[in-house]
């Protein structure tokens, strides 16, 4: 069986790490040519929560031969047309490429390689690139896990053989239903990630920060509120029902919810926001695939997304050089509550 871990950055490179550790045989990919020389010359390097170095065989796209088995695609949903395209042809017959992205992904790559080919996978875990070949475990061990799904016709052997090999890093919940769990994920991206990014911090500074609380809760409250409008039914995350949690319709489940945040994000306080890694790196972020999702399903709907609009406004602004990401922003949003 071939394997390949397709956008091998920081979360790719540390699961390569624990995949190859626990015995599996996997392919990192990625257009970063000293990051494959580093992996190549010295190994996965992973520093943080935990300390290991370990052997990987690490390519650049170029450098792909034949046809995989299972692609585990962790590259941003930016060029995914252009991405899914090309690794169509690297396919098996009876392939499958794992989405491991954020958003929601897996009906625009099933138009591509056909549901029979799509499978979804929630990671519940962060992780950041200090140098090639150096990345940092940023969630506590003990709170790894994986939310996988599927579309029609992925056969059960295939399905099985992903699950054993995501296994090798930490535990796999299968999702009957992948879109509550895409939607329980986008919504703490939207929240975590998204206003981590409007203020230039991690998870943390979010979660335990009094102001950017009061923000965050509320933008837990509209992606519920459009999640609902949608007909979603929002999957555990982790075994705890967020909908129960973090919902509210008056001041005191508010005042509730708004205490619990940074204990529900203890394990994951020091995870820095996807997007404001790209941001600060000078590349595009993924804003219309996780805030601007919810303004859009919002818009669609019904739902007003006041909050989730002022993160993606923002969070724009700083990508076109317009603004900082930074603690005053939080500012912005008082005229909001």
């Amino acid at each position: 069986m071939k394997c390949a871990i397709y956008g091998a950055g920081s979360l790719g490179t540390v699961l390569g790490a624990y995949i190859t550790k626990g015995g599996g045989d996997i392919e990192l990919i990625n257009r970063n040519r000293a990051h494959v020389d580093a992996l190549n010359a010295d190994g996965a390097k992973i520093t943080g929560t935990v300390e290991m170095t370990v052997p990987v065989r690490a390519i650049t796209p170029d450098q792909m031969e034949g046809v995989y088995d299972i692609i585990l695609l962790l590259t941003k949903q930016l060029q995914n047309v252009q991405v899914v395209t090309m690794l169509k042809d690297h396919l098996a017959e009876d392939g499958v490429i794992v989405t491991l992205q954020n958003g929601l992904p897996e009906p625009g790559i099933a138009e591509i390689v056909g549901s029979h080919r799509t499978m979804g996978c929630v990671v519940e875990w962060g992780a950041t690139m200090d140098s090639p070949g150096h990345c940092i475990l940023t969630s506590d061990p003990s709170g790894l896990s994986f939310h996988m799904g599927r579309m029609e016709g992925i056969p059960e052997y295939r399905y099985a053989q992903v699950k054993e090999l995501l296994e090798k890093m930490c535990p796999v919940h299968e999702e009957p239903d992948l879109l509550g769990a895409r939607w329980s994920k986008l919504l703490i991206n939207a929240t975590f990630s998204g206003l981590g990014t409007v203020v230039g911090g991690r998870f943390g500074d979010v979660s335990e920060n009094k102001d950017a609380r009061k923000v965050a809760v509320r933008c837990m409250k509209e992606c519920i509120d459009v999640g609902h409008a949608a007909g979603i039914t929002f999957a555990p995350v982790q075994g705890k029902d967020i909908t129960k949690l973090f919902y509210y319709r008056g001041a005191a489940k508010r005042a509730f919810a708004t205490l619990l945040l940074p204990i529900a994000m203890k394990k994951h306080r020091e995870i820095v926001p996807s997007m404001l890694q790209d941001l600060r790196n000078g590349k595009p972020c993924e804003v219309d695939a996780i805030n601007g999702v919810v303004c859009a399903y919002g818009q669609k709907l019904g739902v007003p997304t006041p909050i989730n609009d002022m993160i993606a406004h923002i969070i724009r602004k700083v990508q076109a050089g317009e603004m900082k990401p930074e603690a005053a922003n939080i500012r912005l949003f008082d005229g909001l509550l």
